[in-house]
């Protein structure tokens, strides 16, 4: 039986020298795990990272953390965990089509946001704020960190010990990384590109969709969007209709399947002009080889411009996130006067990083409503 499942997973590394692109992360070629642990029996290294962010807390966690709409507004409205699956999707889509790894690209895909605090954004913010004194906060470098050092299910280490590829796309997710970063390279791998896009793809696509459900654009606005005005034109889907019933179903979609095409054949090309052959080729490679045509560049920052002016900073948005945060920044505040608040596995970690850094990674992690209740319990009414 246990030359049996070797073989399971002996097999499956061949067929991914063997159906994958040259350039491709090939799971038979990862340099390892910070701590050395035996191959597992049937799962490739990238299968095995993919179950181990999946059972993570961090990850379960994201189901009660807010995309754009704070959680427990709208049963329909995507969090933090559907944005991430969503993500995760388009990331097999785009590997598939382009001969590259998609346990790769899903495990970077799923553990991209691990490290979102509460509140989305303007959480986000409010946590850089309160720690400016003290590194400043930022969810790509906190999603490492989830992944290293906060997540804890071995006796031996911390962190879920996950390969050096996955953090190289973690870490380097949203941008090409100077050679300092973790490794020498100035990119991450192509999956790890490809993951970034599934990310803007997917809220791009999904932030029109929820805007649009909860009254605060309407299907007319988008006219004067490019990328919605053509997108919807080619597809015969008319923004002046009245009943949006359509448009609210159907954009989203359109929207997701017009920038995946254009990623993938504007990147099948930027791939095969810039002559790489291996994976450690595109690493080394100038600039970022996956991404939107020149075209399709300009009109996706057209459509965050849009979504920034229109729903992002949206009143009934804005004021609700501003709420939560006063509330967050409340809770940091009674942390910092009174450490003994904090969690168990926070004060840990206090002689190590400091009491503003370990309250800053429990916040980070703790769900709307845990924070919410968290102030209710150090605030209560009188």
């Amino acid at each position: 039986m246990t030359g049996h499942t070797l073989r399971i997973r002996e097999e499956a590394e061949a067929v991914e020298a063997q159906t994958l692109a040259p350039y491709a992360q090939k799971s038979s070629a990862t340099r390892g795990r910070a701590h050395a642990q035996a191959k597992h029996r049937w799962r490739t290294d990238y299968q095995r990272d993919v179950a181990r962010i999946i059972h993570s807390a961090a990850f379960r966690r994201l189901e009660y953390k807010t995309q754009v709409f704070l959680n427990g507004t709208g049963d329909h409205y995507r969090t933090r965990l559907t944005h991430t699956m969503e993500v995760a999707s388009i990331s097999r889509t785009l590997a598939r089509s382009l001969a590259l790894n998609e346990d790769l690209a899903e495990a970077v895909a799923l553990a991209h946001d691990l490290g979102h605090s509460p509140f989305g954004h303007s959480g986000e913010e409010t946590l850089d704020r309160l720690l400016k004194e003290h590194g400043g906060f930022d969810h790509n470098d906190q999603s490492l960190r989830v992944v290293t050092l906060l997540e804890s299910p071995y006796e031996d280490f911390d962190g879920l010990n996950l390969t050096f590829e996955v953090l190289e796309g973690v870490q380097k997710h949203a941008t090409a990384r100077s050679a300092s970063d973790l490794g020498s390279y100035a990119c991450a791998c192509l999956e790890g590109q490809l993951a970034d896009l599934a990310d803007e793809i997917a809220y791009y696509s999904h932030d029109v969709q929820d805007g649009i459900e909860a009254g605060l654009i309407r299907p007319a606005q988008l006219r004067h969007v490019p990328l919605c005005a053509e997108t919807a034109a080619a597809n015969g889907l008319n923004l002046d209709d009245a009943d949006t019933k359509e448009v609210r179903l159907s954009l989203a979609r359109i929207i997701s399947n017009t920038l995946i095409e254009d990623v993938l054949l504007a990147s099948a090309g930027r791939i095969a002009a810039s002559g790489v052959k291996t994976a450690d080729d595109a690493r080394r490679h100038s600039s970022l080889l996956v991404g939107y045509s020149e075209r399709m560049a300009v009109q996706t920052d057209q459509l965050r411009s849009f979504l920034y002016a229109n729903l992002y900073f949206h009143p009934d948005v804005e004021g609700a996130n501003r709420r939560a945060c006063e509330m967050m920044a409340s809770v940091f505040d009674a942390y910092m006067r009174n450490p003994g608040e904090i969690g168990r596995e926070a004060t840990r970690r206090v002689p190590n990083c400091g009491l503003q850094r370990a309250a800053g990674d429990y916040i980070a992690g703790m769900t709307d409503r845990y924070l919410l209740r968290e102030h209710a319990r150090l605030f209560p009414p009188s």
